[in-house]
């Protein structure tokens, strides 16, 4: 009998096929970055703690989108700092339009 598939699959075999933690740091790194852009208008006392998170773990897993992740993580602690800013603009704890 001959075998149809090889008996190992490695991603080394086919060098367009990235590994599953890299891919996964990528998807984090542009979540990141979309959380954090979000927050900036919305929901940035929990978004931008997220996209702070997110980016931080894409870089320590050697994200390929590394500047992706800075963004997201500038956008982050920008979020925090509307928040910031706003809430002592209206001296409470959340603010609106």
């Amino acid at each position: 009998m001959q075998r149809t598939a090889p008996a190992h699959s490695s991603t080394t075999d086919n060098p367009h096929v990235k590994p599953t933690g890299r891919r996964d740091a990528d998807g984090m790194a542009v979540a990141s970055f979309i959380l954090g852009l979000v927050g900036l208008l919305v929901l940035n006392v929990f978004l931008g703690p997220i996209a702070i998170a997110l980016a931080g773990v894409a870089l320590w897993r050697g994200t390929g989108r590394r500047g992706r992740a800075f963004l997201g993580l500038g956008l982050g602690i920008a979020d925090l700092l509307v928040l910031v800013a706003f809430m002592q603009l209206d001296s409470t704890v959340s603010w609106s339009f």
